[in-house]
């Protein structure tokens, strides 16, 4: 087997990643302070968006950005909360696939790491896995599932991550707000 070659930390691919994820971040806060119908966005809609963009399995939506172009405007602790919630019931959607077969997702190889680091750690993997930006996260909530992981200890777990998660995001969005504008 081939050694694996390491990506320097400082690279072209990473610093074009990280200028593309301020663009957004930027774009989501412009978005929301032009129009100011979005300004009666509380804490219940972003629920209730978070939560569809998570139920939606290996179909990417920015839940993301509503959470960076509300933090103009809504505490960010709470505005954590009730997107961490929302994300993290939107995640039964891949657990519940899993549970009733993983067999479509079996074959990839972040599906098999996934399913390697629940069975190793528990709970714990599905938090670490649910705070970080991880867009393969739908393959963690489907090998939770697939190993029949309890589902409360899979959504305890899940909203935990996602709630720290989307606190962090919110003070971004104050920070990068505070920068621009």
């Amino acid at each position: 087997m081939p050694a694996m070659e390491k990506e320097p930390l400082f690279s072209a691919k990473n610093a074009l990643s990280l200028l593309s994820a301020l663009a957004m971040a930027i774009a989501a806060i412009v978005l929301f302070r032009s129009l100011p119908f979005l300004h009666n966005i509380g804490y219940f809609e972003i629920f209730i968006v978070s939560l569809l963009s998570s139920a939606t399995i290996f179909i990417p939506l920015p839940g993301f950005a509503i959470v960076l172009g509300a933090s103009a405007y809504l505490n960010p602790v709470l505005l954590g909360i009730a997107a961490g919630l929302g994300s993290g019931i939107g995640e039964i959607s891949g657990y519940l696939a899993g549970f009733a077969g993983s067999g479509a997702v079996s074959r990839f190889r972040s599906f098999v790491s996934h399913k390697a680091q629940i069975e190793k750690y528990g709970a714990f993997a599905i938090f670490v896995l649910a705070f970080i930006p991880n867009p393969a996260f739908d393959l963690a909530g489907i090998a939770a599932g697939a190993i029949r992981m309890r589902w409360w200890e899979f959504l305890l777990a899940s909203c935990s991550g996602k709630i720290l998660r989307y606190i962090l995001l919110a003070h971004f969005g104050i920070w990068t707000s505070s920068l621009f504008f």
